[in-house]
């Protein structure tokens, strides 16, 4: 069996809080790990509303896709996990204003709970 080595990318701007890669770029697509909205100059979760809180990942997610040499136009797919599935509209209204059409396929998951008491994690898969 052969083992694919994996190319780790790691952006300074985005929190970790596990034992995993922020990215890993298989060329030509880069799977991006699911960021939480903590802020990564305080290490804290962003309080506020769920808005602010997806804000916040796709702050981090960017961060990720700069250090790739990437940027949202690049994105394929999106998985959003949501702990209340109530927050959908208010997700949704910040989410529209991240990509442009054709906007990427997404699948959004309600979840009974996200680390750190997370309201929304995003993870996505871009394509160089």
């Amino acid at each position: 069996m052969r083992h694919m080595a994996r190319k780790s990318i790691t952006a300074p701007n985005a929190v970790s809080v596990g034992p995993y890669s922020h990215a890993v770029d298989t060329d030509p697509y880069v799977y991006l790990s699911g960021q939480t909205p903590l802020d990564s100059a305080t290490g804290r979760l962003v309080e506020g509303s769920v808005g602010d809180q997806t804000l916040q990942c796709f702050k981090n997610l960017e961060a990720v896709l700069t250090a790739a040499g990437l940027t949202f136009d690049n994105v394929v797919k999106c998985n959003v996990f949501l702990t209340n599935m109530a927050d959908f509209a208010a997700m949704n209204e910040v989410y529209a204003k991240q990509f442009t059409a054709p906007y990427p396929a997404r699948t959004t998951i309600g979840v009974a709970a996200l680390p750190l008491g997370a309201r929304v994690e995003i993870e996505l898969v871009a394509k160089r």
